[in-house]
């Protein structure tokens, strides 16, 4: 589910956009703002932002913010924009990982008959790992386990 408030949605690219796999500081986006929008932006002010202290930011400062973190400002305004450019975060966060990397890189080799059956195959997969942790969450064990 996308994030629904401003907050929420600014909190979410601090998370997902992390330069060397940390987070940026407060410090760092206030000074990234300053610089974008031309005037003052204090870090205590982004942490209001981040939090929910203050959700009413002038123009300026949502259009600094969003160039800050590389995203159109209608982000933060349009559900359908957050929905795309959550996906596309995800997808640059998921390559960042190198068995990732490496499944699509083979995979792009691949035939499209050949790509659906992988595809198939990851889903199964996944369903599976599903069921096991929904089960080990509610204490069940499987009937072979038992045995």
């Amino acid at each position: 589910m996308p994030p629904s408030t401003l907050a929420d949605k600014i909190d979410h690219l601090f998370k997902t956009i992390r330069p060397g796999g940390r987070e940026y500081s407060y410090d760092e986006v206030a000074r990234g703002c300053a610089e974008v929008a031309g005037g003052t932006f204090s870090k205590t002010y982004v942490w209001q932002l981040r939090t929910g202290q203050r959700d009413n930011p002038t123009k300026r400062h949502l259009e600094a913010v969003a160039a800050f973190f590389q995203v159109p400002v209608s982000y933060f305004f349009e559900d359908e924009t957050t929905e795309r450019v959550d996906s596309q975060l995800a997808l640059a966060a998921a390559m960042r990982d190198a068995d990732v990397r490496d499944i699509a890189l083979r995979a792009s080799h691949l035939d499209p008959d050949a790509r659906r059956s992988i595809v198939r195959i990851m889903q199964e997969v996944s369903r599976l790992q599903r069921a096991r942790s929904t089960d080990s969450a509610t204490g069940r064990e499987d009937a072979d386990d038992g045995e």
